[in-house]
């Protein structure tokens, strides 16, 4: 399975490659010259942003932190088609867990249905039970988290660029 290096989706067949780097769509190569900005930002300052988002509320329901990168993986089938993806979401604990309860039950109910449904779902549901036994470290972020956090930072320096 390959990442997609601008969303951090997981993907198994397809995307496009620019350079050493690969993408799940036509429209995340759109952000490599992000990636490229991104990769120059010193590591002080993307840990200073990481440290603020880790420490802040949560977005989703506004409670305490600590907030992090809680992944959620889903699938869904129907005979011939199937569908299947992972999904980031910077939420605390709680809303992290509700987040993948509903993907694993989600996946449990819809992905069956299809040929290669029957293959992905298991994987998907597995995924998604070593996401809730396995929560990230409460007392500093993650790496997931330091990367989004660079890439949020590489595209406002993209947008300040381009404004001048």
């Amino acid at each position: 399975m390959a990442t997609c290096a601008s969303c951090g989706l997981t993907f198994l067949f397809g995307g496009k490659r620019v350079d050493n780097l690969r993408f799940c769509s036509d429209k995340c190569p759109a952000n490599g010259r992000v990636l490229s900005v991104a990769q120059q930002i010193p590591n002080d300052a993307v840990a200073r942003l990481a440290a603020t988002l880790h420490r802040g509320p949560c977005p989703k329901c506004q409670g305490p932190g600590p907030i992090d990168v809680h992944k959620t993986h889903t699938v869904w089938s129907a005979v011939y088609l199937t569908s299947w993806k992972s999904k980031p979401n910077i939420v605390c604990r709680s809303c992290g867990t509700k987040a993948q309860l509903l993907a694993l039950l989600s996946s449990a109910l819809l992905g069956w249905w299809g040929f290669w449904g029957v293959l992905v779902t298991p994987v998907q549901i597995g995924r998604n039970i070593a996401g809730l036994l396995h929560s990230p470290d409460p007392y500093s972020p993650s790496d997931e988290l330091l990367r989004l956090a660079r890439l949020q930072l590489g595209g406002e320096l993209m947008n300040e660029q381009w404004v001048v």
